[in-house]
């Protein structure tokens, strides 16, 4: 089956879109990459977008505007992606996350706290948000709308039935990076790094082979915290709006982090949480970088130290959760997403986790820059073959789930 996937991350550089052919049945299965690219959105979505996520209020007419527009550049992106390729029959779209708040989480600082917000959520019947059991996560771009641009039957709202039973949600891609990068002799970390960094700790498999993948039970995950959203909003400031990423690193590699000052940023709660765990914009976002900034101000940082010092935390709170929460250090860390292509974040990498070796998802045959969205292609792909998508190891969930909503084309 060739399946489209598609996923704009908390980065909100673009949508990743990966056509792919899947064969194999259950989680017995094989993945060709037929296509990769990254389609930007438009700058006025794209601002309007980490506007809502760093907590402006909508209308709910402003939010079903919202919704449709970016589920149109998601079925543009779609279209683009197959034009010259083999059509495909399925897609799988992970959408746009704009707010996300993990199972019994503090409630993120963007959240209203003034008198009128508090007497609307104290009414008789109606708790107030951080008395709900379960967590919520939306990602916009509704999957009914994708199916009827493209003609394609979509599966979307991945996160819902695994938080409904009692998980977080994310990450999702652990049984993904379980059946494509397992190795017999090898224990593996795959690391993505995109706007929030995440995990997942696959031991060594003696006995693989292709019908018997790696049970669930042995492998652990979750988001490792800051990704490229602190550095993207740096560079931003930093640079007067005039660029939207550190290429390569090379600002950050000019600097010299502050060692301290790291270590102080290590001490916020969720670092020591322990998993399951996810995160996102409402605590790496706008405010934490507000934060950050005033903390480098007073330290004396020059902008490249400053950045220096934040690709330092991506790459520290990365080895410290290793540390603190795997079984035992792998033998080969393998990286994706943006943070792969920052050669000096790659280097802190390595030489923190060092004596693990650093490569990216290319060195095992899966595409770096595409592997996310591969994965909610085959996500899409179980949810049609009623093959549950999550591992509870990993989200915390009660059971195993069925994962995304199927919209038909018609």
């Amino acid at each position: 089956m060739q399946v489209i996937g598609l996923i704009s991350g908390t980065s909100v550089d673009g949508i990743d879109a990966a056509l792919v052919d899947i064969t194999g049945d259950g989680t017995a299965i094989s993945v060709e990459l037929l296509a990769g690219a990254t389609y930007p959105y438009p700058a006025s979505l794209r601002s309007h977008i980490l506007d809502v996520c760093a907590g402006k209020p909508l209308s709910m007419a402003e939010f079903a505007e919202l919704d449709d527009a970016i589920a149109h550049q998601f079925a543009q992106a779609a279209l683009q992606i197959q034009a010259t390729h083999p059509i495909a029959t399925l897609i799988g779209s992970h959408g746009q996350t704009v707010f996300h708040k993990p199972p019994q989480s503090t409630s993120p600082a963007n959240t209203p706290t003034d008198s009128s917000y508090a007497s609307r959520t104290a009414k008789p019947n109606i708790p107030p948000p951080s008395s709900f059991p379960l967590g919520y996560s939306l990602q916009l771009g509704r999957g009914a709308l994708i199916a009827n641009l493209t003609g394609i039957n979509t599966v979307s709202n991945f996160r819902a039935a695994d938080i409904a039973a009692g998980g977080q949600g994310a990450p999702l891609v652990s049984p993904i990076d379980a059946c494509l990068l397992g190795h017999p002799t090898l224990s593996r970390c795959v690391q993505n790094i995109g706007g929030i960094g995440n995990v997942t700790y696959l031991p060594a498999q003696p006995q693989r082979h292709e019908q018997s993948p790696i049970a669930s039970s042995e492998i652990v995950g979750w988001d490792t915290g800051p990704g490229n959203a602190l550095l993207d909003l740096a560079v931003h400031q930093l640079s007067g709006g005039t660029q939207s990423y550190d290429q390569d690193g090379n600002w950050a590699a000019s600097g010299t982090p502050d060692q301290a000052l790291v270590a102080h940023w290590l001490q916020h709660d969720f670092f020591h949480q322990p998993p399951p765990k996810s995160t996102g914009r409402e605590l790496f976002g706008q405010a934490y970088w507000d934060q950050c900034a005033l903390d480098a101000t007073a330290a004396t940082l020059s902008s490249a130290d400053l950045l220096a010092t934040l690709t330092e935390l991506t790459a520290a709170a990365i080895a410290h959760s290793y540390h603190r929460f795997l079984p035992q250090m792998p033998d080969q860390v393998l990286v994706c997403g943006g943070g792969s292509r920052n050669r000096y974040l790659m280097q802190r990498l390595q030489a923190l986790l060092r004596p693990s070796s650093v490569l990216t998802t290319d060195d095992a045959g899966l595409n770096a820059d595409f592997k996310e969205a591969i994965a909610f292609a085959v996500l899409a792909y179980w949810r049609m073959h009623d093959v549950p998508g999550n591992f509870p190891e990993v989200t915390g969930a009660q059971r195993p789930a069925l994962l995304g909503e199927i919209h038909m084309a018609g």
